[in-house]
């Protein structure tokens, strides 16, 4: 759609919310630009209209978006709890590998897989489809390299635990456990470049589809893994790493046979070991901004334990954490749908819809997180005992989950803000926001209310309550102060400068 079309105003025809948006054939829509740029609509009546097309294109992302990651999640804990059948040592050992080393990966993995979301959404929007298959290939081949001193660190799992202070039983047996979970290294290395790869296409409920398949599957050889063939823990975390590939390999085959792809995926090339060091640089950028947030809960974790009752502060927090948690993949949901619709829409060069897309998206998730609050808090005298049936676990979740609906709430807001972040490419903005609001602010708070004014646990999460506050705070700030035209601007920058003369393809 050309500009003269896009500045025609719509009054005349009257066009109903309802309609379908109009794109320009490939899948970049149109009509929300043109709804909001037409000054002789009523205000009213535009903001209605914005606000149908912007949540039917939402809804589409973000459903899908958090189906996948609640399914991804549950296959990690379903992996603990037939860990915890084989043995109390057992379960330990793959609460602690999960935990302390699992979260590693993932953590990295996907923070420098958000690079693609950056790249390959606005790309997308710039009708560049020829580079987003480049993209995905150099993203592959950067954290494939990445994996490398992780398998170090898999492999040193034992004696970094021991040296962390664990006991030697349970630092054994979580080195096992970690064995296993090898191979998830390297899927997790191709797996989040294609899911961003998709999802910057707006192809999100094809991934859906095949997580919920694979945890079925997932089921079914745990339980064979451990009830018929006496694995014990390595067969459950080597299942897990399986589960991980079959997804992968789900996901490659979609692609190469899918006609939704066709456009973006053109076949192997040779362009795509070029330029890998700009890409990593990018990629760090993305995964200290993703991990310095994933680490943040599990400091607070860590700091519970030196507390003067820490089991009970431990189970206490664990209960909170674990609510937090499956509630947290709602935000994440939104948080990718954020970032697929504000890097389409800068690289479709299409301001106004960016600005809207980020007010819709940060409203309807705040609302969920408000909601998932209102629950919380009519259930915190019950909650526990989901989890655990002694009453002093329960009184003592009790009194946190105020300080748990108050994070519910910011999660609510924080982590569409940081898909907006990544839709725009302000990933090394945000790392450096993060150190400063989280390690610099947010934990020596914690810990001088925490151990200095003897709030325990209380203490502690109010002080990173307060620094996640901050942190939102400053990105709303910034948010607010955007001016989304540059943002256009910067975006065809970025498109141009990554847009490399092209080089022969090998086809698939």
């Amino acid at each position: 759609m050309s500009q003269d079309q896009l500045n025609q105003p719509i009054i005349d025809s009257e066009p109903e919310p309802a309609a379908e948006p109009s794109s320009n054939g490939d899948g970049v829509d149109f009509l929300l630009e043109k709804v909001l740029s037409d000054t002789q609509l009523p205000p009213f009546k535009r903001l209605r209209m914005a606000t149908w097309i912007e949540l039917k294109l939402l809804f589409r992302l973000a459903a899908p978006a958090v189906l996948v990651y609640v399914i991804n999640n549950s296959m990690s804990l379903s992996t603990r709890v037939f860990a915890g059948h084989l043995g109390n040592l057992e379960l330990a050992a793959a609460i602690l590998g999960n935990s302390g080393v699992q979260l590693l990966a993932y953590g990295l993995m996907l923070g420098m897989g958000s690079a693609v979301e950056t790249l390959c959404g606005q790309a997308y929007g710039a009708q560049k489809y020829d580079m987003l298959s480049i993209y995905l290939q150099r993203a592959i081949i950067v954290l494939s390299l990445t994996g490398l001193p992780l398998l170090a660190v898999f492999l040193l799992s034992k004696p970094l635990l021991l040296l962390l202070g664990e006991p030697t039983a349970v630092a054994s047996a979580a080195a096992v456990f970690v064995y296993g979970l090898i191979p998830q290294i390297f899927a997790y290395a191709i797996n989040f470049p294609i899911q961003k790869f998709l999802q910057a296409q707006r192809i999100v409920a094809p991934s859906a589809y095949i997580s919920a398949a694979t945890f079925g599957v997932h089921l079914l050889m745990s339980w064979v893994a451990v009830y018929k063939l006496g694995l014990g823990l390595l067969g459950v975390s080597l299942v897990l790493s399986l589960s991980w590939w079959i997804i992968v390999g789900a996901q490659i085959v979609y692609i190469l046979v899918s006609s939704q792809c066709k456009l973006t995926w053109q076949g192997f090339s040779v362009q795509a070991f070029s330029g890998l060091w700009d890409f990593f640089k990018l990629s760090a950028a993305s995964a200290v901004m993703l991990c310095l947030e994933v680490w943040y809960t599990q400091v607070l974790v860590l700091i519970a334990g030196l507390l003067k009752n820490p089991e009970l502060a431990l189970t206490s927090l664990a209960v909170c954490m674990s609510l937090n948690g499956v509630l947290f993949m709602v935000s994440v949901g939104f948080n990718a749908a954020a970032s697929v619709r504000v890097s389409n829409e800068l690289g479709s060069g299409n301001p106004k819809s960016a600005a809207f897309s980020v007010i819709v998206v940060t409203s309807v998730s705040l609302a969920f997180a408000v909601l998932e609050a209102v629950v919380v808090l009519s259930l915190r005298d019950v909650i526990s005992y989901a989890f655990t049936s002694g009453e002093t676990v329960a009184k003592a979740v009790s009194h946190l989950t105020p300080y748990l609906a108050v994070t519910l709430i910011l999660n609510g807001i924080q982590p569409v803000l940081s898909g907006v972040a990544v839709g725009c490419g302000w990933q090394a903005f945000v790392a450096y926001v993060n150190v400063g609001c989280y390690y610099v602010v947010g934990i020596p708070c914690g810990c001088v209310l925490g151990f200095v004014f003897d709030l325990g646990a209380e203490g502690i999460w109010s002080g990173m309550i307060g620094g996640t506050l901050m942190q939102t705070l400053i990105l709303l700030w910034v948010t607010f102060r955007t001016d989304w035209d540059k943002e256009v601007e910067n975006a065809k920058s970025r498109v141009e400068k990554w847009d490399d003369k092209k080089q022969p393809l090998l086809k698939s």
